[in-house]
């Protein structure tokens, strides 16, 4: 059974960078589903052209499209110890696909990272200037923080009546960031 951490928070708020640290000292899996869309995308399957003109437009990828291949991925040999889920879910429906998962991948806690939006913003652009992300720019960051509260900030309160919450400040120093998380683990 592989136990799974969900990373929630506002675009921007540095959940792939404390994820990727995490998963290393911890011998976790860090699925990041954008990665996994992005890398759709670079190989240009049917997926990733799909995926890209809503990435580039600030919107998301079919719930359906992307829950399978999440499942895939948990079902990988890198994944036997948990693993974490940056970027997913994002709506209701794909937490409540998640809960329908659970009994193979139960839901163990679920980090809230928390910043102000001028931080994100200043974040995101800063980001795109020097990744080349193409959903980094200054069109699209309007609306993935708007798409961000209407559509993912309600999970915080579906899983809170679960008890499964941990809320961190995303803002600061990275490594202070990271020691004060590291000790949720």
């Amino acid at each position: 059974m592989t136990e799974v951490i969900i990373f929630l928070g506002p675009p921007g708020a540095g959940k792939g960078t404390q994820a990727s640290r995490i998963a290393e000292e911890k011998n976790l899996a860090h699925i990041s589903t954008g990665d996994m869309l992005r890398e759709h995308v670079s190989k240009n399957t049917e997926l990733g052209i799909t995926a890209k003109s809503l990435l580039d437009d600030g919107k998301l990828v079919p719930d359906s499209l992307v829950i399978d291949m999440l499942i895939e991925r948990l079902k990988a040999d890198d994944c036997q110890n948990g693993a974490i889920l940056d970027g997913f879910p994002r709506t209701l429906a794909q937490a409540q696909s998640l809960d329908e998962i659970s009994e193979n991948f139960p839901i163990t806690k679920v980090i809230v990272f928390e910043a102000e939006q001028n931080e994100l913003i200043k974040r995101i652009l800063h980001r795109g200037e020097t990744s080349g992300r193409s959903d980094d720019t200054e069109e699209s960051v309007s609306v993935r923080l708007d798409v961000y509260q209407k559509d993912t900030e309600p999970l915080i309160g579906y899983y809170q009546e679960n008890n499964l919450t941990v809320k961190i400040n995303a803002v600061g120093e990275v490594d202070d960031i990271y020691n004060h998380l590291s000790k949720e683990f």
